[in-house]
């Protein structure tokens, strides 16, 4: 985070009489907007698990990206200790692994044992070699480095059932059967209960190899289910929900015979989405984050019918999971797909606010989402991205890193009064079905709360101008020291680059609050902002 002397002088003057509610002469104002929080309406409980990111065998993820033998930057293990620093800046909860695409045609046993001894294979989904260096043993170290848990996706592609039931052996059971006694070998005494386990990636995508239609997809993700909880009985399983918004598909139909096939199986439905400025719109693109919260509220509708007549052992009903979804759209295409650098998007500030608008509508959703999985982690569609002498962070790695370490406790429901506007009909991705939205709000807003203490993240989609806000406590008072921190940059299309940071985090002066009901503030255009502060009661 930085503050020049000049920026600094600015917001202390704007703080100090914007949040006491007089206006001042600074960018034109679209209008006045208000936003209402009431501690009293509540959505549900933030799940840190929102906050989980992605690591798949693609590109440079793996190899060059958390992981560089004989790089000078890299420790012993081979781990990059620059990656492992950003990563812990992101505050990860959860990493799922191995993919993705990459996982239907894995098999797990490749990855363990003598690094000599593991088997180079053809990697079919993304065109390269895998020399099977790293796996189930190092991707557990390096998560656990970062504190974050392990995620795994089994093999219901070309895997087997019993692949998944001995995967589960290896890494969950303490000793006694093969695979337990296999990891004992490999020098790991002690088993790494992973609890969460995806019956395998994107079944219903015909990329996949290993596609499976919902009936037949739902029989051997019940069975592989079966060997796993007989095997673990407390891990968590995460079926494979729509990925396929092709104009042909039927997401809705998939969606809705997997939960009825696996009612009393699951524990979450795995959703996905990529979205992009394919048209350069940008009206257009930063609504896409509202479609993500549309297709929420329909499974969510899917889930509770089935839990209606489920017989489950586990109380919780089933959740939903996010676990793919990014902006992705520049480097698609033949040439993008394959090799050593495939997928290595370069974001830019758009880019961050539809990622804040992700996470505003998990926030907001918090009942029912209660996983979310950024893909991915390093190079590949990532916020880190590396060379063989350094890192820089990208866009999108500052409104993320901001929600995963400030936003937890209480989702509330928060009333927003503002200007709105309709978008054209648009594809929210390359191979997304086109759609439209109408009365698009100007301001973007998710709140939480959680100790006496609130936090509001508002997203100001006007591309133009700066928006001036009420925010109305109507439950108590808001008191002391707000925090505000705010992700700007000259323009929608400032990028971050090696040795060249123009959009990040800035910390503003905080300001003190005297018991008051209404504070008054004004967010930029084009910005995402974080306020913290105190309500007493």
């Amino acid at each position: 985070m930085r503050q020049t002397n000049k920026e600094n002088l600015r917001n202390l003057f704007l703080a100090g009489f914007l949040i006491a509610g007089i206006l001042s002469a600074g960018q034109t104002v679209a209008q006045n907007a208000r936003i209402k929080i009431d501690i009293d309406r509540r959505i549900g409980e933030v799940s840190k698990n929102i906050y989980g990111n992605f690591v798949e065998h693609l590109g440079r993820c793996v190899y060059g990206g958390i992981y560089d033998e004989g790089s000078p930057l890299a420790d012993k293990d081979g781990i990059r200790l620059d990656v492992l620093e950003a990563v812990k800046g992101l505050n990860v909860s959860l990493i799922r692994y191995p993919g993705g695409n990459f996982v239907s045609n894995y098999h797990w046993l490749d990855g363990v044992g003598p690094k000599e001894e593991r088997p180079p294979r053809m990697e079919l989904a993304w065109g390269r070699l895998e020399s099977n260096r790293f796996g189930t043993n190092e991707f557990v170290d390096f998560a656990r480095r970062v504190d974050a848990e392990p995620y795994f996706a089994v093999n219901l592609g070309t895997g087997t059932i019993e692949e998944a039931q001995s995967w589960v052996e290896y890494c969950n059971v303490k000793e006694g059967p093969f695979y337990a006694e296999l990891r004992k070998k490999h020098g790991y005494p002690e088993p790494y209960n992973i609890k969460y386990w995806s019956l395998g990636n994107e079944m219903d995508g015909f990329w996949q190899m290993g596609h499976l239609n919902a009936e037949d997809y739902s029989k051997k993700a019940r069975e592989a289910a079966k060997l796993m909880k007989l095997t673990s009985p407390d891990i968590k399983l995460i079926a494979a929900g729509s990925s396929n918004y092709r104009p042909n598909a039927d997401p809705n139909e998939w969606n809705a015979t997997i939960l009825h096939e696996l009612r009393n199986v699951i524990d979450y439905i795995a959703l996905h989405i990529y979205v992009g400025n394919v048209g350069d719109n940008y009206y257009n693109y930063l609504a896409t984050p509202l479609v993500l919260e549309d297709r929420t509220q329909i499974v969510k509708g899917m889930i509770l019918k089935e839990m209606a007549y489920a017989q489950r052992e586990s109380k919780d009903p089933i959740y939903i999971a996010w676990d793919e979804y990014n902006v992705w759209y520049r480097a698609r295409g033949r040439e993008f797909m394959t090799g050593t650098h495939a997928l290595e998007e370069r974001y830019n500030l758009e880019d961050a606010l539809v990622i804040a608008g992700f996470l505003n509508a998990f926030i907001r959703n918090a009942d029912v989402v209660k996983m979310a999985n950024m893909a991915q982690l390093v190079n590949v569609i990532a916020p880190i991205f590396t060379s063989e002498s350094g890192i820089f962070k990208q866009t999108i790695y500052y409104p993320l890193s901001l929600f995963a370490n400030n936003v937890f406790g209480t989702s509330l429901d928060v009333a927003v009064d503002c200007g709105t506007y309709d978008t054209d009909k648009f594809f929210i991705g390359l191979d997304e079905s086109s759609t439209k939205q109408e009365d698009v709000p100007y301001l973007d807003v998710s709140a939480t709360y959680r100790d006496g203490e609130v936090v509001l993240c508002v997203v100001n989609r006007n591309k133009d101008k700066a928006i001036i806000t009420d925010i109305i406590s109507q439950e108590g008072l808001f008191d002391g020291d707000f925090e505000i921190y705010e992700v700007n940059g000259q323009g929608i299309k400032s990028e971050n680059d090696f040795g060249k940071t123009t959009v990040e985090t800035i910390q503003k002066p905080s300001v003190k609050v005297k018991k008051a009901a209404k504070i008054t503030y004004e967010f930029p255009a084009h910005s995402f902002t974080m306020i913290k502060g105190a309500i007493i009661i």
